[in-house]
């Protein structure tokens, strides 16, 4: 076989190559990613604009929603233009930026539910403290570390992955650039590598797992220790909603990139992949303001905030 380590393009299989409706499944995508777009940039403009909700749990939360929007636009309008168009290329620079932004925007999120959970911890174990553990400054130094322990995570695995030499098939076996897909079609011996990055993703998981783990066992003794029925409900509210999304991004990540190859198939890579880069940041919104009732409150606020702003913008005119 022939060594393709040039800057020829790489071929993307994508999501409609085995559907017997494309058509179907590229509007369902597309009112997906829409919904995806509008329910977190709601929920951002929701607690931007609401004082009641400057608190720094929705500060962590429009992070979150931030980071969703980013992570499902780096993937799937690429795959509807190209739908759209017949193409099914990338260039190498292309991927690699994908790839850097995927990764960095995914290691972000782990560290990002970890700072959420720590947040719940003190809010839940330590209430009279809590203005002063997790104040704006705290706030602001933990979700910036949240991006940069991300981006470093990108620096580190991108590089390496697009410097190896492909000389098989330029086919990608996926609908974007993710590392194990575009590392299937390298020629050159990539077990090292693989044990390294197994090892990084093991390191980037077990970090934020740990503080998780240890956040919600102390969460749960201090929720069992309480005389307050509607105390505990309220506290398991709470957390129940964060520990759905933890579940389903951690689940999907130590499938992709913990598991050994023999459980890897395109197929089943793929199916995981369009769940947490597609399903999980349309989730999100849904997971956190239709059981939150400060959310909600908000929401219902909003006729009447257009309303004041229209009658303000007719006496401007008059």
């Amino acid at each position: 076989m022939t060594n393709n380590t040039g800057w020829a393009n790489f071929i993307l299989v994508g999501l409609f190559g085995q559907s017997q409706h494309p058509a179907l499944l590229c509007v369902v995508i597309f009112l997906i990613f829409l919904m995806a777009l509008s329910g977190n940039a709601l929920l951002i403009l929701l607690i931007h604009s609401n004082t009641q909700l400057h608190t720094p749990m929705y500060f962590f939360i429009s992070q979150l929603s931030l980071m969703d929007m980013m992570y499902i636009s780096i993937t799937v309008p690429k795959v509807l233009l190209d739908q759209v168009l017949g193409v099914s290329t990338i260039s190498v620079p292309e991927c690699g930026l994908q790839m850097f932004l995927y990764l960095t925007l995914g290691g972000s999120e782990y560290f990002l539910l970890a700072a959420m959970a720590y947040d719940r911890y003190v809010a839940i174990c330590h209430p009279l403290r809590y203005p002063v553990l997790i104040n704006h400054n705290v706030c602001l130094l933990l979700a910036s570390g949240c991006w940069f322990l991300g981006s470093v995570d990108g620096f580190m695995l991108t590089p390496v992955t697009m410097t190896f030499p492909f000389c098989r098939s330029r086919e990608i076996q996926h609908f974007f650039c993710e590392v194990p897909a575009v590392m299937k079609l390298s020629c050159s011996d990539t077990s090292l590598y693989e044990t390294l990055m197994y090892l990084c993703c093991v390191l980037m998981l077990l970090i934020p797992v740990t503080v998780i783990s240890g956040s919600y066992s102390c969460i749960l003794l201090t929720i069992h220790r309480m005389n307050s029925a509607e105390g505990r409900k309220k506290a398991l509210a709470t957390c129940s909603s964060h520990m759905m999304v933890v579940t389903l991004f951690y689940g999907a990540a130590v499938y992709t990139y913990m598991l050994p190859s023999s459980y890897h198939t395109p197929q089943k890579d793929m199916v995981v992949s369009v769940f947490y880069t597609i399903l999980t940041p349309v989730l999100n919104p849904f997971i956190y303001s239709f059981r939150n009732k400060d959310v909600t409150a908000a929401l219902r606020k909003i006729p009447f905030i257009l309303s004041e702003y229209g009658e303000v913008c007719l006496k401007k005119k008059t």
